[in-house]
């Protein structure tokens, strides 16, 4: 996979101050500091959500839960990861609170199909590739949350077995350990497709 970019955002330009530094402002109570901090990362946070609970709505209900956590978390922070880093990983363990709070799940049969795209393509091509799409997200459903997780932060963010170790709050070789299991799980449920 691509290298390990560290989730905050655009480039530092000079212009605008750090991550740390925003961090220490908010804690102080500067909510201009804290609304930087929440836009610079919530496209990427979001992103994670929704690849990790699957659904657009409930990735940004979660991502918004998880900047109130840490509006109120600040005064603790103490630099010891960096500011994106722990705002996944606030991310990421309130995701794993809904993954475990809603299974069992409807069936995938009543999820709202999504619009057709603008494009042409030709209908066998859709379908098929719904359906790997659909067998795909059954077999995401097959994973534990940890698995889930591990490897949504590993195959699909690019992150490294550090940086999803620091974030998910387990060691490197546990990370391996998931993602090797998610992989082996995914490929036997996959292995039409292959």
């Amino acid at each position: 996979m691509a290298g390990d970019p560290t989730p905050t955002g655009p480039p530092d330009t000079g212009d605008e101050p750090d991550d740390f530094l925003l961090a220490v402002r908010a804690a102080e109570g500067d909510e201009e500091a804290f609304a930087v901090l929440v836009r610079r990362h919530a496209p990427a946070l979001v992103r994670l959500a929704t690849r990790l609970l699957g659904n657009r709505a409930e990735a940004e209900d979660a991502v918004q839960e998880s900047f109130i956590s840490a509006w109120r978390k600040l005064p603790e922070f103490r630099g010891g990861s960096a500011v994106g880093t722990w705002l996944y990983r606030i991310v990421t363990n309130r995701c794993l609170n809904v993954l475990r709070a809603r299974r069992p799940q409807a069936p995938l049969d009543a999820a709202h199909e999504p619009a057709a795209p603008t494009h042409t393509v030709a209908p066998d091509r859709i379908t098929e590739g719904r359906t790997a799409v659909e067998d795909l997200l059954r077999a995401l459903d097959g994973l534990s949350d940890e698995q889930r997780t591990c490897w949504v932060l590993r195959e699909w963010d690019g992150r490294s077995y550090e940086f999803i170790a620091d974030t998910v709050g387990i060691t490197q070789q546990a990370v391996r350990a998931r993602v090797f299991r998610a992989r082996r799980q995914l490929t036997h449920a996959l292995g039409a497709w292959q």
